[in-house]
């Protein structure tokens, strides 16, 4: 639930306003006004109703009294067509009669949360654009710029840091087609009436839910889908998704700020990051809350995807939890987004801890490159062994590679000092990272 105290932390101020009690209000009105101009256009109702029902659905909603109602009522629409009916009537009581006519209760909050959904989307297509901005800028300037990859949290071969970040920017363009080709799909009309038949229009039912489809600019759907989730479980897998790509980052930003690491910097401000007292500290606040984000995002995707296995036409309790957890998902996805911006776009590079770091291992970290040059000559599992077994050494006497190597006469007749000292440099394994950060790079670009 949204929280004055939290909701600036964990959400944006643009993602809450979409999920608003106010916005959440105002999209089930939009629906009744245009279910009303659709009947009025195809002959259901009379025209003259229309004006009343638009007109009225512009006073001020008490929300505290629907609320109380809707604790009484079971949802929020019907107390709210009632308060809407009366407020149509105070000015024209012929005009009431025609308030929500045909329609159930599932219509007008199903469509009223796609049409949130649709502004929740076009705000997180705007920040995926944003936040891939930012990644390709770093990945660009960091394309070449060494650091160790680390697999199990050990090093494990040298990349580069354009690589780590392209991989991210990969993400996030993915999530944005993902985006775009699920629009049509879940931005769809839900007008079924009471058991999804429209029977109490008559024959024009149809009719009607093409014209309030077209009305409210959403997909008209071949049937009614009050009985199938999957379009919200397909909003809500995406915007876990978006979570998870950003955890990820938020993730090894964290790891790579602990002080005995020092590779990065989250962007500091007054009162950032901070301890209440400790005022060396400079901690990954940014990152901590999209992760905090990360913890709630699966279970609340799992919610709905339970949801979705309900009974008959309308369901009892998995419907209603999608009221909670699919909003909740937004505002977390929103959010998270909204951090790995501005973790992206002021995070402090270190490339000398990066460096410094490749040398830590004396050398342990580039044996995979010796191993590759002897085997030819060797084969890959004799070279394997014999590179193993001098690591081991390194590590049993504290030395380096480079010295172990030099008293193995097998592997100097193969490999000179000069090849060796080649072998050993991390900037010279590097493979095909930068084409890979290129490749990454110029669809982001062609993307516009």
């Amino acid at each position: 639930m949204p929280s004055p105290l939290w909701s600036p932390l964990f959400g944006s101020p643009a993602m809450e306003d979409v999920w608003s009690d106010r916005a959440a209000i105002s999209a089930m009105l939009h629906f009744e006004v245009a279910l009303a101009a659709a009947e009025a256009e195809a002959g259901v109702i009379p025209s003259d109703a229309v004006s009343p029902i638009a007109v009225a659905t512009g006073a001020d909603i008490d929300i505290e009294t629907l609320a109380a109602s809707a604790g009484i009522a079971g949802n929020s629409a019907i107390p709210l067509v009632k308060m809407l009916t009366a407020m149509v009537a105070a000015s024209d009581p012929e005009a009431a009669k025609w308030v929500h006519y045909g329609a159930t209760s599932q219509d007008v909050m199903d469509t009223g949360v796609v049409l949130q959904l649709r502004e929740a989307f076009r705000l997180l297509d705007d920040d995926l654009t944003r936040a891939a901005a930012a990644a390709a800028v770093l990945a660009k300037a960091h394309r070449d710029t060494p650091m160790a990859g680390r697999t199990w949290l050990q090093q494990a071969l040298p990349i580069t840091f354009g690589l780590k970040i392209a991989g991210t920017l990969d993400a996030l363009m993915r999530h944005r087609q993902r985006l775009a080709e699920a629009l049509p799909r879940v931005l769809a009309l839900q007008f079924g009436g009471a058991a999804g038949t429209l029977a109490s229009l008559g024959d024009k039912g149809p009719q009607v839910a093409r014209l309030l489809a077209d009305k409210l600019n959403l997909a008209p759907p071949d049937t009614p889908w009050h009985g199938q989730r999957d379009r919200m479980l397909e909003a809500a897998a995406l915007m876990a998704g978006i979570v998870a790509t950003t955890a990820k980052l938020a993730r090894d930003i964290a790891l790579m700020m602990q002080t005995e690491v020092g590779e990065v910097l989250e962007p500091s401000a007054p009162g950032r990051g901070g301890s209440s007292t400790m005022p060396h500290k400079r901690n990954p606040m940014l990152s901590a809350t999209i992760l905090g984000a990360a913890g709630l995002a699966p279970q609340l995707l799992a919610s709905v995807a339970a949801g979705g296995v309900g009974e008959h036409e309308r369901f009892t309790g998995g419907w209603q939890s999608e009221w909670l957890a699919l909003p909740q998902l937004a505002r977390l996805a929103g959010g998270a987004l909204h951090h790995a911006i501005e973790l992206l776009e002021g995070l402090e590079v270190r490339p000398d801890r990066m460096l410094a770091n490749l040398g830590l291992t004396d050398g342990l970290l580039m044996a995979e490159a010796v191993q590759m040059a002897l085997s030819p000559a060797l084969g890959r599992l004799v070279a394997h062994d014999r590179i193993e077994a001098a690591c081991r050494v390194a590590v049993a006497e504290g030395r380096a590679l480079v010295d172990v190597l030099a008293e193995d006469t097998v592997i100097t007749a193969i490999a000179g000092p000069a090849d060796m000292a080649r072998l050993l440099d991390p900037t010279s394994y590097l493979g095909a990272a930068g084409q890979f950060v290129d490749r990454v790079l110029e669809r982001h670009a062609a993307s516009g």
